[in-house]
């Protein structure tokens, strides 16, 4: 009718966990039931996490002959229950293991009296009761004041309190059981036909049991009782249900009322097995096909009073029918702790709590709920407490000062608000201006010598591709998509494409023009606009040839780079594949220094519209940017790695544009009278 004790132990760790007291203190009576809890529950704690500071045993009697044994035996008692990390005491035993620690109170001096009466809380067993008796009903019970005790589940079962205040051992005729209990109870005697004499004391019919402090008796049905109560009760319902079979059968047999048969207890055993009835109480009594009481325990407070009695408070129970690690169920707003504890659950641990930011570290030879705090690594955050370890905070997020916590990650990116998309998209729009400036004047001066020499369609090709090379970088300062991530590449690399070859047509131009004027030349059927032509569309069609291999393949992506930065998510363009994009700027390469080596060895021709000079220097310019350009775009990031490439762009095509136009633009518009023919013969 009992619950296993196994399950006590559960609830006991679940009551631990609940508190998050890891720290405790184990009295167990020293026989053979306290060893047998003690090899069952030492396991169970270190399982979950639990650590004994200490475990005493205490006898099953007190030998008041041996006054030194028993001194030294309180005052180790007293030595552990004075232990300031551990405010958690589990007591399993009986009765009398309470006298050992009532005990203690007597021998200490008042400041740590004060301290054991007021700053611990015990954790009773289901077999521990304070019903005391004798001069033990004289002493103070306030040390366990705010106990939590395991009790075996009981409820008020109807009509018993009226049955206590009636109980009189005299109506009772030869109850001599009732008699004993009264005389223990009120210290008095019963005459007795062995006895000649009579004591002072006579036991009479005017005392009440109900009026008894909770020590001496407990009015309320304890769980034990209720137990028996609920065992004398499936019995007769068995008995009932046997009889009922056997009167049926024999009835049937012989037609008439038989008689009652002699039953043996074994014969009942199959019939409690599976047992189910409501008792007086209203409660549903069942028995397993074990023949087992499904009941579990009922948690109780223990709340003492001044005038030495108490009262148990029921504050949760153990439901054996709950899911795994959810039987307990307890309010923890019900207790009544301790005063000292200013109605605040208790601290019972080895040490102070690691707080977010600290993760724990044990401590070599100590117990495993002994560690020191260690601030967490750079990275790593922590953000409860007592955390077995650091842990790194989600890709999008990064720890916070105090390592505590995850901040979300900005999502960075060069725009046009900030200083440096200012600057940079302001540069490609006045150098666009500025060459929509040169074109336009050497549309106005086309019939010019200056601007008729080396082939006016090669100058607007490249003076269009120029103004379009400057746009281009427009494209790096917005935010990156799938459709902006392929077009900046792919405008940058076409126009600037078209920009080197028709600078490599001009000087192959500025080449076949002089060998052309040899007599008997071969090379005058070379020269003019469709050769010009070819080289351009042939150099650049390559270059779009290799964009289409690219993105067919790998394509240019917007991605997020979470690692590169601590504190911000940079939203930037993955190029897809690095063989492509090193492909690209190769064969600019490849055309520039194609485009400087004939411009170098043309650059002393005798022809005084000879370009050769300048592209010279521009190619110059344009492959020390390129060059200076790898380095830095490699060993950048983010917004800079952006800016590099833009300041690249408008670099190398200002270098273009300065080199090539500029000396030109001067004699247009500064010196008109040296843009005639005579006057450039003259010079040359």
């Amino acid at each position: 009718m009992i619950p296993k004790e196994d399950h006590q132990y559960i609830g006991i760790i679940q009551l631990l966990h609940h508190f998050k007291w890891t720290w405790i203190g184990i009295f167990s009576v020293d026989n053979h039931n306290g060893e047998n809890f003690l090899q069952k529950m030492q396991p169970l704690l270190s399982q979950n996490g639990i650590c004994s500071a200490f475990i005493e045993r205490l006898s099953q009697l007190i030998h008041l002959e041996d006054l030194s044994e028993v001194y030294q035996t309180i005052s180790m008692i007293a030595i552990n229950m004075m232990n300031d990390k551990s405010n958690a005491f589990l007591v399993y035993g009986e009765s009398w293991a309470i006298m050992w620690l009532r005990l203690v109170p007597l021998i200490v001096d008042p400041e740590s009296k004060e301290i054991l009466l007021f700053r611990k809380v015990w954790i009773m067993t289901a077999q521990i009761d304070f019903i005391l008796s004798g001069f033990q009903a004289l002493w103070d019970l306030q040390m366990f004041h705010g106990a939590i005790s395991f009790t075996v589940h009981s409820t008020e079962v109807a009509d018993f309190k009226e049955f206590i205040q009636t109980v009189n051992p005299l109506s009772v005729s030869r109850n001599g059981f009732l008699q004993e209990v009264w005389e223990q109870l009120f210290d008095c005697s019963f005459p007795k036909s062995e006895l000649q004499e009579m004591r002072s004391n006579p036991c009479t019919g005017q005392k009440k049991l109900e009026n008894l402090p909770a020590p001496l008796f407990e009015i309320e049905m304890t769980g034990q009782s209720y137990s028996i109560y609920n065992a004398v009760y499936s019995v007769a319902y068995a008995l009932q249900t046997l009889y009922t079979l056997y009167f049926n059968r024999k009835k049937t047999r012989i037609g008439k009322k038989p008689h009652l048969p002699h039953l043996w207890a074994w014969q009942l055993h199959s019939f409690l097995q599976g047992i189910s009835f409501n008792n007086s109480a209203g409660e549903r009594v069942f028995l397993n096909e074990k023949g087992e009481a499904t009941g579990g325990f009922d948690i109780t407070n223990l709340i003492t009073f001044p005038n030495k009695s108490f009262q148990r408070v029921r504050i949760g129970k153990m439901d054996l029918q709950a899911p795994k690690g959810k039987q307990l169920l307890i309010d923890e707003d019900m207790i009544a702790w301790n005063p000292a504890f200013n109605q605040i659950p208790p601290f019972s641990q080895c040490n102070d709590p690691c707080f977010p930011g600290y993760w724990k570290k044990g401590i070599e030879g100590d117990q495993f709920c002994c560690y020191d705090c260690v601030p967490c690594p750079e990275g790593k955050i922590s953000d409860q407490n007592d955390m077995d370890d650091c842990f790194e905070c989600p890709e999008h997020r990064y720890p916070n000062k105090g390592k505590k916590g995850c901040i979300l990650k900005m999502v960075l990116f060069l725009t046009f608000e900030e200083t440096l998309g200012i600057g940079l998209s302001s540069a490609g729009l006045c150098f666009f201006f500025l060459t929509s400036w040169v074109l336009g004047t050497f549309v106005k001066h086309r019939d010019t010598p200056i601007v008729k020499a080396n082939n006016r369609s090669l100058t607007y090709t490249l003076l269009v591709s120029l103004q379009l090379c400057f746009l281009s970088s427009l494209f790096f300062l917005s935010q990156p998509g799938k459709v902006t991530c392929l077009f900046r590449q792919s405008m940058f690399g076409v126009t600037f494409s078209v920009a080197i070859s028709a600078v490599l047509a001009k000087t192959i131009t500025v080449v076949l023009a002089f060998m052309a004027t040899k007599p008997g030349s071969q090379m005058r059927k070379w020269v003019g606009k469709r050769l010009a032509f070819c080289i351009v569309l042939s150099c650049s069609l390559f270059q779009v040839w290799i964009y289409i291999l690219w993105f067919s393949t790998s394509p240019p992506f917007p991605e997020l780079d979470m690692h590169s930065v601590l504190q911000e998510m940079i939203l930037q363009c993955n190029e897809g594949s690095a063989f492509f994009f090193y492909c690209v700027f190769g064969y600019m390469g490849i055309l520039a220094i194609a485009s400087f080596i004939v411009a170098f060895l043309a650059r002393k021709l005798p022809d005084s519209f000879n370009e050769a000079k300048f592209i010279t220097f521009s190619m110059l310019a344009f492959c020390s940017v390129w060059i200076s350009f790898f380095p830095s775009y490699l060993s950048t990031k983010g917004k800079a790695m952006v800016a590099v490439e833009v300041f690249s762009i408008l670099a190398s095509s200002t270098a273009l544009l300065g080199c090539i136009f500029l000396p030109k633009c001067y004699i247009i518009v500064f010196r008109p009278d040296l843009n005639h023919r005579e006057q450039l013969i003259k010079r040359s």
